[in-house]
């Protein structure tokens, strides 16, 4: 039983440093734009059912409750939290901050569609919109050479002014991203996500249109991670490692005790 013991108190060290390598990578990213903290979720193992509820125990009663010893615990997932994060102005013109529902879609060098609410935008050579990571952004929009000033509007019409013109001419129309789960989108890095069977397929309009959120140019969304709360949860997981920890030692001194008796 002892073993067993030590077998369940295990799995309980096991889920605690995931948990907490979840929050030290959400704590790590607490300055990265348009980071969505993660939350590491659990349940338990199988349990081993000794008498089910119900059960007999005489000609004329039964159980109230099952015998059933659970087995431990995993962690089953890791959740995307999609908390809207504050608002930061930068004041420059290539900045975009979506303020509600939506995602930029970005061509990934592997020819798929990634997903992203950073929207530090820059120009590659042929004034191709792109990501800091120089990955072009969908639809493709190019910004004419000379431009005096881009503006982007808050439903995504991109308009710049050229030399000796003084109205501003239309160079593209920026649209937006939305699942019907977007907790299933499956984070690669550089902060994009793609889509997965869980996320459903995208769903692409424009800002501000079908439930999407508006675009603020010249500011970005900081993370949604809150440091307070995560190192709560970093103290919280500690001691439920550290109690795992002693079940295991407990256990091993009730094995000693037994085998020094016999």
């Amino acid at each position: 039983m002892s073993t067993n013991a030590m077998h369940v108190a295990r799995t309980g060290l096991d889920a605690q440093q995931t948990r907490m390598q979840v929050i030290a990578n959400n704590l790590a990213n607490v300055n990265t734009t348009g980071f969505k903290r993660d939350r590491a979720s659990f349940e338990t193992l199988l349990y081993q059912v000794e008498r089910p509820g119900g059960a007999q125990t005489s000609d004329s009663s039964t159980l109230s409750s099952p015998l059933a010893v659970g087995t431990g615990v995993r962690v089953v997932a890791t959740e995307k939290i999609f908390a809207q994060g504050g608002l930061s102005t930068t004041g420059n013109s290539l900045d975009l901050a979506i303020d509600g529902q939506g995602f930029l879609q970005v061509l990934m060098p592997d020819g798929r569609i990634g997903y992203s609410r950073d929207g530090s935008l820059s120009q590659n050579a042929d004034g191709v919109l792109t990501t800091d990571s120089g990955y072009v952004i969908q639809p493709e929009i190019r910004i004419p050479p000379g431009a005096l000033s881009i503006a982007i509007s808050g439903d995504g019409i991109v308009s710049v002014t050229l030399p000796g013109e003084v109205e501003p001419q239309e160079a593209g129309q920026l649209t937006l991203a939305s699942f019907a789960n977007p907790r299933g989108l499956q984070p690669r890095g550089e902060n994009l996500m793609v889509e997965t069977v869980a996320s459903g397929e995208a769903v692409v309009a424009a800002p501000q249109a079908d439930g999407m959120g508006t675009l603020v140019q010249g500011a970005l969304e900081a993370s949604n991670v809150n440091v307070v709360q995560e190192l709560v949860d970093m103290i919280e997981t500690q001691r439920a490692y550290e109690i795992s920890s002693k079940s295991i030692s407990a256990s091993d001194e009730m094995m000693r005790q037994l085998s020094n008796k016999l």
